[in-house]
C-alpha cells in the first residue's frame, strides 16, 4: 500500500513508520519543511495548505500530528494552539480528499479518550456520548473535522488513544525519572482511571485498522483500565521504588494549572470494545506487561 503519515517523527509516528516499513508498504511522510525527496509531501496546517494532488493515488492517510497535550501549562494561548493544531491539521487533510478525483480510500485520524470527559468509575466504550470540559470539546471538534473525507467516500476511523506506554517517549518519559528517584506516588485520591495501552499495541491497533474494514470511533486502550493508585503501585513494584508519598491536588494545580483537573486528577474508564469485537489481540494485555516494555524491567 501507499500510505502517507502526518506526525511521522513523533513518539507513535516513528514506531508506526518502522512497523509499516517492515510490512513493505510505501511510506510518504507529510512534513512541514520543504520536501527533500519524492516520499515527502509538504503542508502547512496552520495555513490550511497542502497540494491535494500530492495525495492522488495514495491508498491511505494516517493523521497523527498535534501539539502535546500535557507538555506545558494551559494558558489561553496554549489551549488555542492545542485546538488549532488538531482541528486545522485534520481539516487540511480531510478537505484535500474532497478536492481530487482519486483520493485515498482510508483516513485513520488520531483522537483521544478525553472525548468522554471524566467518567468516574463508569465504564465507557465507543457508544458513549461526548463528555464535558475542554478536552472533550477539543476531541469533538477534532473528530468532526474528518467529515469532508468521509463525504468524499473514504473509510474514516477515528482512534481514541489512552496513555501510550513505551520507552523513550509519552507519559513514561515524564514519570519514570521521578520513580527512579523514589518520588513516585499516587496523584490526588488515586481513584481516577488511567486507560493505558502499550506502544506495541498502539502501533498494531493502527495497523489493524488500516487492514480491516472498521470505521467510526475506536478506543485504543488496554483491555483493563486501572486507577492511578493501581498504576502507581504497579510501576513502583516493577522499578523497585517506594510509592508512599501522594501528590496532593493543590500541588498539581500549582504546577500544572487547569491541565491538572482535566488531564491528571480525572480520567476515563474506557475499554476497547470495537477492537475486541473485531478480534484484535493485545500483545500486552496487562498493565504489568506494558510497564515492563516501557521501563525495560
Amino acid at each position: 500500500m501507499k500510505i502517507a503519515i502526518t506526525g511521522s517523527s513523533g513518539f507513535i509516528g516513528t514506531a508506526l513508520r518502522k512497523r509499516l516499513d517492515v510490512d513493505g508498504h510505501e511510506i510518504h511522510r507529510i512534513v512541514r519543511h520543504r520536501p527533500q525527496n519524492d516520499l515527502e509531501i509538504g503542508w502547512d496546517p496552520a495555513a490550511h495548505t497542502i497540494d491535494p494532488s500530492d495525495l492522488e493515488g495514495l491508498d491511505a492517510v494516517i493523521h497523527l500530528a498535534g501539539v502535546g497535550i500535557g507538555d506545558r501549562r494551559w494558558s489561553p494561548e496554549r489551549k488555542r494552539a492545542l485546538r488549532d493544531s488538531r482541528v486545522d491539521g485534520t481539516t487540511t487533510i480531510s478537505t484535500a480528499f474532497a478536492a481530487i478525483d482519486n483520493p485515498p480510500t482510508v483516513l485513520l485520524s488520531a483522537s483521544a479518550v478525553g472525548w468522554y470527559g471524566d467518567t468516574g468509575d463508569r465504564e465507557v466504550d465507543e457508544t458513549a456520548s461526548v463528555g464535558d470540559g475542554f478536552l472533550a470539546e477539543l476531541c469533538e471538534a477534532w473528530e468532526s473535522a474528518t467529515q469532508p473525507a468521509q463525504a468524499a467516500g473514504a473509510r474514516v476511523a477515528r482512534f481514541r488513544s489512552g496513555l501510550v506506554l513505551g520507552p523513550g517517549g509519552g507519559i513514561m518519559s515524564r514519570i519514570a525519572p521521578l520513580f527512579r528517584l523514589g518520588l513516585g506516588g499516587k496523584l490526588g485520591s488515586g481513584q481516577q482511571y488511567w486507560p493505558w495501552i502499550s506502544l506495541t499495541d498502539e502501533v498494531e491497533a493502527i495497523r489493524f485498522l488500516l487492514l480491516n474494514d472498521i470505521s467510526g470511533p475506536v478506543n485504543l486502550t488496554g483491555p483493563v483500565p486501572v486507577t492511578n493508585a493501581e498504576f502507581t503501585r504497579a510501576l513502583g513494584q516493577i522499578m523497585r521504588r517506594p510509592t508512599v508519598l501522594p501528590v496532593p491536588p493543590i500541588a498539581l494545580r500549582t504546577v500544572l494549572g487547569e491541565f491538572a483537573d482535566e488531564g491528571v486528577l480525572t480520567g476515563q474508564r474506557a475499554v476497547p470494545a470495537v477492537l475486541s469485537k473485531a478480534g484484535f489481540e493485545h500483545a500486552h494485555p496487562t498493565l504489568e506487561a506494558a510497564l515492563r516494555l516501557a521501563t525495560g524491567h
